[in-house]
C-alpha cells in the first residue's frame, strides 16, 4: 500500500545493519563440523567417571575436560539462539536449536556425576586437592561446590528429590498457562479510536496513553479477569511458596529466604537492609506520586496514572549513528579505552540494529568467552528511550567483554546478582550526560521523569514486591494458611505503605500479587533493586571521584565470578551489606524529585 512503511524481509536488510557471527562460525557448515565433534566426545565423560577421588590430577582432567566440552557447547548454542533470533519463522535454525539441545542435555546428563562425587569425598582429601598444585586453577570451583556439603542428601535422598523436579514446576506453570493462554481480557478502545486486543503485552501499552478514560478501562477490564480466576490463582501462588518451604526444610536450611540467598552468599541482613532503606524514603516517593498528580492535572492519582511520562508527547529524532554518538559521549567518564572498544563494536560486528519481518522483539545482550559480546536491537530513531536501551545492552556487553578478557573460562561469567549493575550504570551516565548538554527545559524534564520512575519501578516497587514474598513465606513457614482474603490483606498494606495516604488504592489492585510472574519464583525481585542501587553509588563515585575510583570500577568489570559478588561489589567501592547503597540511591531519587518539582514544566 503507497505510504505505508513496511518492516523489510531479513534478506532486504542491508549487511551493515547486522551483526556479523563469524566470530562464532563464519558458515552453517563450520558449525555443523563443531556439532559433530560435540556430538561424539561427549562420551569422554564416561572415562572419569567413579575416578575423582584417585588423585589430584585425575580431577583437574576430569574439569578440563569438562571446560572444554562447555566452551564448545557455549559456541554452539550461541550461534543457533542467535541465528533464530534473526527470523524466528526460519525453521532452518530452530531445527539447529532442537539439535543442539538434544545433546547438550545427554551432554549434562553424562557429566551430572562431578558435583555429587567431589561433595562425597572426605573433607581431609578435599583439604588435599585444594592445597594441592595441579588443582590451582580450580580452587575456587572446588570451594563452591563443597559450600553445599551440609544441604546435600544421601544418594537415596537426592534421588527422591530429583524425581520431584517436574512437580514441583507445577505452580508456575498453571501460573504460565492461565495467565499467558486461558485468561480473555477482551479488547480496549484506545485514544484514537483503535479497538486494541488487551493482552498481558498490549496492557502495559495501554497504561502509557494520554488518554486517562483509555487507561482507567484497561485497568479495570483487566483486573476483572484475575478477579474472577482469584481462588484458583491464590492456590497456585500458596503451592509455589509451600514448594519453596519444603524445599528449604529438605535441605536444611533455616529457611527459604536463606536457601535463596545461599548460592550468591548473601547474608539475609542484605535483604533486610533493602527493606529498611526504602522504607526509610518512603516519604520521597509519596512527595513524588503527589508532585505527578499535580502536574498532570488530576483530582486524585490511581495506580493507572503512574505510568504515562509526566510530558507525553516529547518529539525526539536520533539516528543510530546520532545515538551511538551521543552513548560514547556519555562515557567519558569510563575512559578512552571503553569508549573505542564499544565504539568499534558497535559500528562494527556487535550489534544487528533493526527491526525486520520475524526478528525477536525487544533487546539483550549476549556474551560468549571467545567470540564478541551481540547485540540485538530494534532501534526506532524516534523513540528516545531505545538510546537508554542501546547504552543498557552496551553496558552489558562491555561487561562480558571485560571479564571474558581478564578471567579464565570458569570464572568469567558474572552473577545475575551483579547482572544488572554495569547496564544500569551506563544509564546512569547517559541521564547525567544529557541533563549536563542539553539546554531544552522540556528534554531536561522528561530525563528527570524517566530517571524517578526507573528508580521507583526498580527499586521501589521491586522492594515491596520483595518484603511480599517475606511476609508470605514466614507465614507458610509459620504454618498459616495461605488464602485468597490473606494474600490480598498483606498486598493491600503494602500497596498503603509505598503508595502512601493520599495515593488512591482500587481494589482491584489487591489481586495484583496474582499476576506477577516472579512470585512464583521467589526471591529474585530484591536483585533488581540491589542491582540498580549499587550502579547509582558506584556512577557517584566514578563521576565525582579520580582515577582510583575509575580503577576500582573497571576491576568490577573484570572480575567475572572471580569473587562472590558482594565481594566483587565491595571491591569497586560498595559494600551491599550496609544500608548506605541504597541510601545514596534514594537520596539521588528525592534530589531529582526536588528538581523536577522546581521546574515550571
Amino acid at each position: 500500500m503507497s505510504g505505508v512503511a513496511t518492516v523489510p524481509k531479513r534478506s532486504e536488510v542491508p549487511k551493515q545493519d547486522c551483526w556479523d557471527l563469524s566470530s562464532l562460525y563464519a558458515s552453517d557448515e563450520d558449525w555443523e563440523r563443531d556439532f559433530e565433534v560435540f556430538r561424539q566426545r561427549i562420551d569422554g565423560f564416561t572415562e572419569f567417571k567413579g575416578k575423582l577421588g584417585n588423585g589430584p590430577q585425575e580431577l583437574a582432567n576430569c574439569l578440563k575436560f569438562d571446560i572444554e566440552m562447555d566452551l564448545l557447547a557455549e559456541r554452539l548454542g550461541t550461534y543457533a539462539f542467535l541465528k533464530t533470533t534473526e527470523d524466528q519463522a526460519n525453521n532452518t535454525y530452530q531445527a539447529l536449536v532442537g539439535r543442539f539441545q538434544n545433546v547438550a542435555v545427554r551432554a549434562n546428563q553424562l557429566a551430572s556425576f562431578i558435583r555429587p562425587e567431589i561433595m562425597s569425598l572426605p573433607s581431609e582429601q578435599v583439604d588435599l586437592y585444594l592445597a594441592s598444585e595441579e588443582l590451582a586453577e580450580f580452587q575456587l570451583v572446588l570451594k563452591r561446590i563443597v559450600r553445599y556439603r551440609a544441604h546435600t542428601l544421601s544418594n537415596s535422598e537426592e534421588n527422591l528429590l530429583a524425581l520431584q523436579g517436574e512437580m514441583a514446576q507445577t505452580a508456575s506453570k498453571v501460573f504460565r498457562q492461565l495467565n499467558d493462554a486461558d485468561l480473555k481480557f477482551g479488547s480496549v478502545e484506545n485514544e484514537r479510536g483503535e479497538k486494541i486486543e488487551l493482552t498481558n503485552s498490549t496492557f502495559g501499552q495501554l497504561l502509557i496513553s494520554p488518554s486517562r478514560e483509555t487507561r482507567q478501562k484497561a485497568f479495570f477490564q483487566y483486573y476483572e479477569q484475575f478477579q474472577a480466576h482469584e481462588n484458583t490463582l491464590a492456590a497456585t501462588l500458596a503451592g509455589s511458596i509451600h514448594a519453596d518451604v519444603y524445599y528449604a526444610k529438605a535441605r536444611n536450611y533455616p529457611s527459604s529466604l536463606e536457601a535463596a540467598l545461599f548460592p550468591d552468599n548473601v547474608p539475609v541482613s542484605v535483604y533486610d537492609n533493602l527493606i529498611a532503606a526504602v522504607r526509610k524514603h518512603l516519604p520521597a516517593v509519596h512527595r513524588y506520586l503527589e508532585m505527578r498528580r499535580r502536574k498532570m492535572g488530576l483530582d486524585d492519582l490511581h495506580h493507572y496514572d503512574t505510568y504515562v511520562p509526566i510530558l507525553a508527547d516529547l518529539d525526539q529524532e536520533r539516528s543510530w549513528d546520532e545515538a551511538v554518538d551521543t552513548v560514547i559521549q556519555s562515557l567519558a567518564p569510563m575512559g578512552t579505552e571503553y569508549q573505542q572498544t564499544l565504539r568499534n563494536g558497535l559500528n562494527g560486528s556487535w550489534c544487528d540494529r533493526y527491526p525486520n519481518k520475524g526478528k525477536q522483539s525487544g533487546a539483550f545482550s549476549c556474551g560468549t568467552y571467545e567470540a564478541d559480546p551481540y547485540i540485538l536491537m530494534n532501534y526506532k530513531s524516534n523513540v528516545l528511550n531505545d538510546m537508554f536501551t542501546l547504552t543498557h545492552e552496551a553496558g552489558h556487553s562491555m561487561h562480558s567483554f571485560y571479564s571474558a578478557s581478564s578471567q579464565p573460562f570458569q570464572y568469567y561469567n558474572y552473577t545475575i546478582f551483579v547482572a544488572e549493575v554495569a547496564s544500569t550504570f551506563n544509564e546512569q551516565l547517559l541521564t547525567h550526560h544529557l541533563l549536563k548538554t542539553s539546554s531544552d527545559e522540556r528534554l531536561k524534564a522528561y530525563l528527570l521523569n524517566h530517571e524517578i520512575d526507573s528508580i521507583r519501578a526498580t527499586i521501589v516497587r521491586q522492594t515491596m514486591f520483595a518484603e511480599f514474598e517475606k511476609i508470605t513465606h514466614q507465614r507458610a513457614e509459620a504454618g498459616e494458611p495461605l488464602t485468597v482474603e490473606s494474600f490480598k490483606q498483606v498486598y493491600r498494606l503494602l500497596l498503603e505503605d509505598y503508595f502512601g495516604p493520599k495515593f488512591v488504592i482500587d481494589d482491584e489492585l489487591a489481586l495484583e500479587c496474582f499476576r506477577i510472574p516472579h512470585f512464583y519464583r521467589a526471591y529474585y525481585v530484591y536483585k533488581y533493586a540491589t542491582g540498580l542501587s549499587a550502579a547509582i553509588a558506584l556512577s557517584r563515585r566514578v563521576l565525582e571521584g579520580g582515577p582510583s575510583e575509575l580503577r576500582d570500577y573497571q576491576k568490577f568489570l573484570c572480575g567475572g565470578c572471580s569473587k562472590d559478588p558482594l565481594d566483587l561489589l565491595r571491591d569497586a567501592g560498595v559494600d551491599m551489606e550496609q544500608p548506605t547503597p541504597v541510601e545514596t540511591a534514594l537520596n539521588h531519587f528525592s534530589n531529582l524529585v526536588t528538581q523536577l518539582d522546581e521546574m515550571d514544566v
